[in-house]
């Protein structure tokens, strides 16, 4: 299978800001339903009373995922219908319109239920609200690689569908806040279900932008006919366990999201018993993306002098600096202490920025190894499956770490008033959480991704691309 431009590409305009723009939007759409799953540990174990049930059903759901991601991604690689402009973003659109109401199937606001009833409740809306989610965002992912074939183009839109993110994540990180938990520092748990259906909605509208603005530029040759070779799933798996690009590429995001994710329960926890202001956790957080907003117009031409994995191997070498640096720790003096914290989250967000940029461009570049290696490019089971990974770090991560902050003595009956022992244990557990995801990274991006600048330069020119 080759590919090649798009047979109409001649009367299409060419690829400029408008293409980037649009696919930011899309991850925009994307993060105005996945920001809130930062906020579902405390919703669960503070409103919801769940504790240690929350992070076993978090396991469970993850059974429901490794079912729904290589599944879907497998259906839109198998689906050789003709749409009207294209599958990806017919998928997408499908997507979306689930997605209105998908979050905030997560959020019902039921406290005094039987535990019985919020297994149901949780389990329920959890699958409701991740299988459209995969839907609109395994086709958003592979999409990349289908809009232009030059390098710059992609590192481009790599690095903007990192600015939809952290605009998509920049609303319910420092508004909510504000509106979500009380002058005590408690959650209102009624408050977040009404903020996750405006978030559908506005998921919803930037996903039509994305469509409406969307062109394809590269076309796949698919056989058809009896001489077609047919899908066959575990053969397309097996193929991605020997595509190194993409699992050094999936190692990379497991240990990100293992950050992002797996410590937001104890971030949540240190502002509200620590530093005993959780207001102002979601501003911590966004000054700590000024290096990702800074080096996002830089990362084009900083790609093409210094190569993908070149870049992503430094970054993370910063995170895990950064990383050793959040064990500093003045609890005798916490304003003092908050700014170590805050000094630490923007160098960790600078080495995290330099690869988020990019990381999006990596995996573009893997299904394209997928091809250039085994005669296949399959970019929605590649996707799917480094989704699917993705996705486990988000689930498997934060119950284990919900697990040790259980542990170290958190009990989340006690909302905002956790005691001094336990809220610096918190302040702990974030810093060994963040240097494991940063040292994940380099393990992913430094030893097992393969594609350095000169392997890439020889790979494009094999596929006809340079």
């Amino acid at each position: 299978m080759k590919t090649q431009q798009n047979p109409g590409a001649k009367e299409q305009r060419k690829f400029g800001i408008r293409d980037s723009i649009a696919y930011a939007a899309g991850d925009l759409g994307c993060n105005m339903s996945f920001a809130l799953k930062g906020t579902m540990s405390i919703f669960w174990t503070q409103f919801m009373g769940m504790d240690l049930w929350y992070a076993l059903l978090l396991v469970i759901v993850q059974v429901w995922d490794a079912i729904n991601d290589p599944l879907i991604g497998s259906i839109i690689d198998a689906d050789k219908r003709q749409y009207k402009k294209n599958k990806f973003l017919a998928y997408i659109w499908l997507g979306s319109i689930g997605l209105i109401v998908g979050g905030a199937c997560c959020f019902l606001p039921f406290p005094n239920a039987p535990t019985w009833a919020k297994f149901i409740i949780f389990i329920a809306g959890y699958v409701v609200w991740d299988a459209f989610y995969t839907i609109a965002n395994v086709p958003y992912g592979s999409l990349l690689s289908l809009i232009s074939n030059d390098v710059k183009d992609r590192a481009s839109l790599s690095a903007w569908r990192s600015v939809g993110s952290i605009f998509g994540n920049m609303l319910p990180m420092v508004i909510l806040p504000f509106i979500i938990y009380d002058k005590d520092n408690n959650l209102i748990g009624e408050r977040v279900f009404i903020a996750a259906l405006i978030m559908g909605v506005l998921g919803f509208i930037c996903f039509q932008f994305m469509i409406k603005n969307t062109v394809v530029r590269v076309d796949t040759d698919v056989a058809v006919g009896e001489d077609a070779p047919k899908f066959n799933v575990f053969k397309a798996f097996g193929n991605f366990m020997k595509n190194r690009p993409a699992v050094g590429a999936t190692i990379a995001a497991m240990g990100m999201f293992i950050g992002m994710q797996g410590a937001t329960t104890a971030v949540t926890v240190i502002f509200q018993s620590y530093f005993k202001n959780v207001k102002i956790s979601g501003i911590v957080q966004l000054f700590a993306m000024i290096p990702i907003v800074v080096f996002t117009p830089l990362a084009r031409n900083a790609v093409a002098k210094y190569g993908k994995k070149e870049l992503a191997t430094f970054g993370s070498i910063v995170s895990i600096v950064a990383g050793l640096g959040l064990f500093i720790i003045i609890p005798d003096n916490t304003k003092l202490d908050l700014i170590i914290y805050i000094i630490c989250q923007l160098f960790f967000s600078l080495g995290l920025g330099i690869y988020s940029t990019v990381s999006w461009a990596m995996m573009g570049d893997a299904i394209d190894y997928n091809e250039w290696k085994f005669g296949a490019r399959e970019e929605g089971t590649v996707y799917s499956l480094h989704s699917f990974f993705r996705k486990l770090a988000q689930g498997i991560g934060p119950s284990l770490v919900l697990v040790i902050m259980i542990a170290f003595g958190y009990v989340g009956k006690n909302e905002g008033n956790q005691l001094w022992e336990v809220a610096v244990n918190m302040r702990y557990t974030v810093a060994a959480t963040f240097l494991f995801s940063a040292i994940l990274q380099f393990v992913g991006l430094g030893l097992v991704y393969n594609l350095d600048k000169k392997t890439l330069a020889k790979m494009n020119a094999d596929l006809g691309r340079e």
